[in-house]
């Protein structure tokens, strides 16, 4: 029988805006199928290289209610969700978000479900299991009983530019040339190229019928944490680490350690951990029967490091681990309404002209955050960012997907770009832990002479009274701290011009 071709074929995609999603829609469209990206906030998508390509639908697996239409004439579903770092009932919220997804599929009569595992530990009983790969497999035996053939594909540490588990092993290798590590170092791993997982992705659509049942897929090599350190270390010229393995470290005091050095905040980094307790190594290669190797075959991991790194360098990193919006994050649009009945908001405005063509104001306001920095007082951000990780958020370290241009949808440390108009308007949604939303607007316009108007707001709505107490405790410090960010911006300009 031949295998059925993609003309033609509609493949839903959840998880568009987050690491592997965001990745497997161009793949998908460069092999003929025509996609549906079910988002919980379309607008997300705008900014995509690939949007005017796909069809957005407005939905959440975890609201049954919201999935109506979005499965229609589709032959495909590929689930790319995950409630991981969400807190002590994510289980719940994934077995629940998987029973939605299964039956929607089933009832608009989907041909197959596509779903991303973790690879499993072999000989260890489900109830000795991280709950992160517990859940997994649970999500896979949930989504198989809808009664649509599914694909479960497992695997361990995926090694790409962006991601969570890489950037773990790199800020850990780079950061700290001499480290005290926990036991887990020397458990064994079989690591995947991203590149391989997404060749994986992609032929799964084309899977005949009477295929239903996991596969696991990974790299040619299994190699110790520690080992992958110290290749690391090498492919990044990097002298060689030095590595103490201690018993002491619980898999929580790893997390913790893991997020003080590396980007990757605690709620995120502890399953991540806990799935490094036991070996996870490919069982079988049984995929191979029906979706042939990459070209050249798995890709190694000193090559999947190669690669990673030089998308680093070339700023060519399409997503990283924080396109997807933080589990339990606001993300309430920011109140527009002058006579906003909401209740309070508070605000800090600052206004600055400067003799400079707009365009140069722009590109300082484009730059802001990562690398580059806040413009102003940089220990205060720092001390802000160290305090919101000890309260479990993402802290000032997940930087920027790229040095100079941003995206809706694009993490900015502890913020997340709401909405931007190139040359004109930037507003950034906060993430961290506060007792209320908060928002920063940076707006650029012309001033009728030549030069530019710069107009900067700090928003807060304060929920309860410990909101209202925050904003007022930290109301000198904003003045300090937003005067500053305003007068270096448009010197920067200035200098620039």
């Amino acid at each position: 029988m031949d295998e059925p071709t993609p003309t033609g074929r509609r493949c839903l995609v959840t998880g568009a805006t987050g690491y592997i999603g965001g990745r497997l829609v161009p793949e998908l469209l460069a092999a003929g199928y025509r996609v549906r990206c079910l988002a919980r906030d379309p607008g997300r998508l705008r900014d995509q290289p690939w949007r005017a390509e796909v069809e957005a639908a407005p939905g959440d697996v975890t609201r049954p209610e919201t999935l109506d239409g979005a499965f229609d004439d589709v032959d495909v579903a590929y689930y790319l969700v995950h409630s991981l770092g969400t807190g002590a009932d994510f289980e719940d919220t994934d077995r629940r978000a998987a029973r939605a997804f299964g039956r929607a599929a089933a009832a608009a009569g989907v041909a197959r479900i596509v779903y991303l595992s973790g690879l499993l530990p072999a000989g260890v009983p489900e109830a000795e299991l991280s709950p992160h790969l517990r859940s997994r497999a649970e999500v896979g035996r949930v989504l198989r009983s809808a009664g649509v053939p599914t694909a479960e594909l497992r695997a361990a540490v995926i090694i790409g530019s962006g991601s969570a588990s890489f950037e773990m092993l790199r800020y850990l290798t780079e950061r700290l040339p001499v480290m005290v590590t926990p036991r887990w170092v020397d458990t064994r791993i079989q690591p995947v190229a991203v590149r391989d997982v997404l060749s994986y992705l992609v032929g799964a659509a084309a899977l005949p019928p009477e295929v239903d049942r996991a596969f696991d897929i990974g790299g040619p090599d299994v190699l110790t944490y520690r080992t992958m350190m110290l290749r690391y270390a090498r492919a990044a010229g990097l002298p060689r680490r030095v590595i103490l393995p201690v018993p002491v470290l619980s898999p929580a005091l790893s997390s913790l350690w893991v997020g003080l050095v590396t980007p990757v905040p605690g709620p995120l980094a502890r399953p991540l951990v806990e799935s490094l307790r036991h070996e996870v190594v490919c069982h079988e290669h049984d995929i191979a029967r029906w979706i042939p190797d990459p070209p050249g075959g798995p890709t190694g991991f000193d090559r999947a490091v190669e690669l990673a790194l030089r998308r680093i360098r070339d700023a060519g990193v399409t997503t990283r681990w924080s396109s997807a919006s933080l589990p339990g994050a606001p993300s309430d649009p920011l109140p527009t309404d002058p006579d906003w009945a909401g209740g309070s908001l508070y605000q800090d405005l600052r206004e600055r002209r400067v003799a400079t063509a707009p365009a140069a104001v722009w590109r300082v306001v484009e730059g802001i955050g990562g690398d580059n920095g806040w413009y102003s007082l940089p220990y205060a951000w720092a001390l802000r960012g160290t305090l919101d990780r000890l309260a479990g958020g993402v802290g000032l370290r997940r930087g920027r997907r790229d040095r100079h241009h941003l995206r809706v949808g694009d993490a900015l440390d502890f913020w997340r770009v709401e909405e931007i108009e190139p040359g004109r308007l930037l507003r950034l949604r906060a993430e961290m832990r506060l007792p209320g939303l908060a928002w920063l607007e940076l707006r650029v316009t012309p001033d009728g002479a030549g030069g530019t108007r710069y107009r900067q707001r700090a928003l807060f709505h304060p929920h309860g009274l410990a909101g209202h107490a925050y904003w007022w405790t930290m109301a000198p410090f904003h003045g300090l701290v937003f005067d500053a960010m305003a007068r270096n911006i448009t010197d920067q300009a200035r200098r620039a011009a």
